[in-house]
């Protein structure tokens, strides 16, 4: 592809949404359609290229909506497919286009399909579409494990197990079944028909199964390939979605469309396979989240994403709803401190949107928000902490609902008619989200969402941002952490790592800086976007 025929997609940022908590529109205190769409002007001034909403099907919310009972609709909480589409033509008058994600690795035990498959009884045809097996004994078909905690395996009254590499809600697809890629190509056009731009692939890695169900090795496998994982006919599969994806006008808004594999590896080089010409335009690399706070470190991290393909083809991404927030995960280390927390996550996102190629940033990224750590075993959702007995305390902590206003009983997040009564938010909010919401923060100019919107605007106007080369400034502040590369015409990106100050190379200007500096040289836990 030339540079005159790039797609939207190669340099986008794209602002993920978990529909449930972040904004709620009727006062239930669950986030909704008709809610997103009532915030598409605050994403719009902020400046993202899309949004990715997270699963808002209808479901029994055993895993947060990713046990979908119903690939076509709306969850009746979240709204109806006319709120959908009325937000899909909103975000399209704003620039924004809407990307939704795919769950097809596993569907919920709701699906009538699954229903069927349990009626139906061993050796139907209803069965096959699923991964059922007959285990003489008394025990599981083999060893595997979920990844949410105990056996990946559950027996039915009729003495067969089901596997379900998550959550027992949640059985696995027969991908060998040649009734489910039909399925979930009549799926993907359905939503590629309302004018979605793109799939979000989830669980990208882990759709084929090897058919003769190995045990695991005694050395259990980590994300590397397996008898579950990275299973070679998945790029079949993906270049026949490919065909499906490209099949859309690419001159008609949203343009040419997209899928980002959802693909956790154990090296970048596993990505390889998928990266191939005519499979999915993009994947994910979690590089940036993976790798420590540490110079050499992450530059080996960016080295290997861009040998591969760059952030066109491999998004960067610093969070999403599966991990720790970069600001409580960058507080860690002998002694956790928050502050090196918020000064290693303003850093990281100058980081994150001057290397070239898309960029995803996670609902609250922008506010600074923390992993709320402290809330009750009552309110916790994540079958992660359900399954392990409390021990893994789960994903809910970035899952929060956003504050929108500095009071109130819920920060902004729910909003009624005057005089209607107003549920609790689904998961409880700290008290002091107020200084956290986007109101407080609009009106503060060293904030969390100033430098956000800063770096977005900066990043769409500058010819070297977005699309386009790097290279490494070696020798900068030699002996310091500094973690230097220019862009051109006229950038250059530092960032000290390091416990003490750093020289700059020569600049002009400074045009963005993550935190005060002055004289040429940089505080630690700083980056700076400099006019060379």
């Amino acid at each position: 592809m030339s540079a005159d025929e790039r797609a939207w997609w190669d340099d986008a940022v794209v602002y993920e949404v978990y529909p449930r908590s972040f904004a709620d529109s009727n006062g239930d205190g669950v986030g909704d359609i008709a809610g997103v769409r009532s915030r598409l002007p605050y994403l719009s001034w902020l400046g993202v290229d899309a949004i990715w909403l997270t699963p808002f099907y209808p479901s029994p919310l055993a895993d947060g909506g990713y046990d979908v009972s119903d690939y076509c609709d709306v969850d009746p909480l979240l709204g109806t497919l006319a709120d959908f589409d009325a937000l899909v033509a909103e975000a399209r008058a704003h620039g924004i286009r809407v990307i939704i994600d795919l769950v097809p690795n596993h569907s919920s035990v709701n699906h009538p399909l699954f229903r069927a498959a349990l009626a139906a009884g061993p050796g139907s045809r209803e069965r096959a579409r699923f991964i059922f097996r007959d285990a003489p004994g008394g025990e599981p078909p083999n060893n595997w494990p979920s990844q949410f905690g105990g056996p990946a395996w559950t027996r039915v009254p009729d003495g067969q197990w089901y596997l379900h590499l998550y959550d027992s809600s949640q059985p696995d697809w027969n991908w060998l079944d040649p009734d489910v890629p039909a399925f979930f190509e009549k799926v993907i056009r359905f939503w590629l028909d309302r004018d979605v731009a793109g799939l979000r692939v989830d669980v990208a890695h882990g759709l084929f199964k090897d058919p003769d169900l190995p045990d695991n090795p005694p050395a259990v496998p980590g994300l590397g390939p397996s008898a579950y994982r990275h299973r070679p006919e998945l790029h079949a599969l993906y270049r026949s979605w490919r065909s499906i994806l490209d099949s859309y006008p690419p001159g008609v808004f949203p343009g040419r469309r997209t899928a980002i594999g959802e693909v956790w590896y154990d090296e970048p080089d596993t990505l390889r396979p998928y990266l191939e010409p005519g499979g999915l335009p993009q994947v994910f690399n979690f590089q940036l989240i993976s790798a420590p706070w540490d110079t050499a470190a992450l530059r080996a991290a960016i080295d290997a994403t861009r040998s591969l393909a760059g952030g066109s083809r491999a998004p960067w991404v610093l969070g999403n709803h599966d991990v720790t927030r970069p600001v409580t995960r960058y507080a860690r280390g002998e002694a956790d401190d928050p502050e090196r927390g918020e000064r290693r996550a303003r850093a990281a996102v100058l980081l994150l949107l001057a290397l070239p190629g898309s960029a995803y940033i996670y609902q609250g990224e922008e506010l600074g928000l923390p992993e709320v750590l402290a809330l009750p075993p009552g309110a916790r959702a994540d079958p992660r902490f359900r399954r392990s007995g409390g021990e893994r305390i789960g994903r809910d902590g970035c899952r929060v609902p956003l504050p929108w206003s500095a009071g109130g009983a819920s920060f902004g997040f729910s909003g009624t008619s005057a005089g209607d009564p107003q549920a609790s938010p689904w998961l409880p909010q700290p008290g002091d989200w107020g200084r956290r919401s986007v109101e407080a923060q609009r009106a503060e100019p060293g904030s969390f969402l100033s430098l956000y919107r800063a770096a977005l605007r900066l990043r769409r106007g500058h010819p070297a941002l977005g699309a386009g080369a790097m290279r490494w400034l070696d020798g900068v502040g030699s002996g310091s952490e500094l973690l230097c590369f220019a862009r051109e015409p006229g950038f250059i990106f530092a960032a000290n790592l390091g416990r003490a100050p750093a020289a700059l190379p020569p600049y002009r200007e400074v045009l963005l800086a993550s935190g005060e500096f002055g004289g040429g040289v940089l505080p630690p836990d700083t980056a700076a976007w400099l006019a060379g």
